[in-house]
């Protein structure tokens, strides 16, 4: 081939060798996770509209059962955190509400870890590349030391060429995982807050009356 013609993208790819096909799955990771992640990590499906609304007049008519059995028809977020308030076997605000934040704890956990995955691919991703820049550079000087230091710029440009595409490749699928993993890490923390407000909500009557039946007692 012609050395003036520029190489095609999967001639570039085909050159980073075993480390780059490492980072080329990283990278087809990242694009799964990402499109998971905007399917399921989102209000309609974490803090459905009209959930809250069911629940709060199923209790309005004193049908903790109805309640309790639309929470569980309808997983998710908001209805795991008025699950754990509807089925506090402790009858004082106090322990629901408790019960209501440890279950908003455990779910965020939850969540937290689900997309933890692409900040541990965005942290490998540059190591992987620091791997390739290292191995490059290790047969640009095995060159040289068989050549007994008289190798020619040509017979270290394969070493020194893996050595720059790999950095290249790590970078590239880093960036965007650690972008990707600060949208949704604020995506959690949004939701959670949206999740608990809601559920508060819902035990407005229910935390009226048994804020007055403990002062009357």
């Amino acid at each position: 081939a012609d050395a003036n013609v520029p190489a095609s993208f999967f001639d570039i790819l085909a050159s980073s060798g075993v480390v780059g096909l490492l980072i080329i799955l990283l990278s087809v990771a990242v694009v799964a996770l990402v499109i998971e992640h905007l399917m399921t990590i989102r209000t309609a499906v974490l803090v459905p509209r009209g959930l809250a609304d069911e629940v709060l007049e199923s209790l309005k008519a004193g049908q903790v059962a109805q309640a309790v059995q639309r929470c569980k028809l309808q997983p998710s977020l908001l209805s795991a955190i008025v699950l754990a308030g509807l089925t506090e076997p402790d009858a004082k605000w106090s322990s629901r509400e408790k019960a209501m934040e440890d279950a908003a704890a455990a779910e965020s956990a939850r969540l937290y870890r689900k997309i933890e995955y692409l900040a541990v691919i965005g942290n490998i991703a540059p190591m992987l590349g620091l791997l390739g820049t290292v191995i490059g550079m290790m047969l640009s000087f095995r060159t040289v030391a068989g050549g007994a230091g008289l190798a020619k710029p040509e017979d270290l440009a394969g070493g020194i060429y893996l050595a720059l595409v790999t950095t290249v490749e790590g970078l590239i699928v880093a960036i965007p995982a650690l972008m990707a993993f600060a949208f949704f890490r604020n995506q959690v923390d949004r939701l959670v807050a949206e999740a608990s407000v809601a559920a508060t909500s819902v035990f407005a009557p229910f935390r009226r009356v048994t804020r007055s039946s403990e002062r009357e007692s």
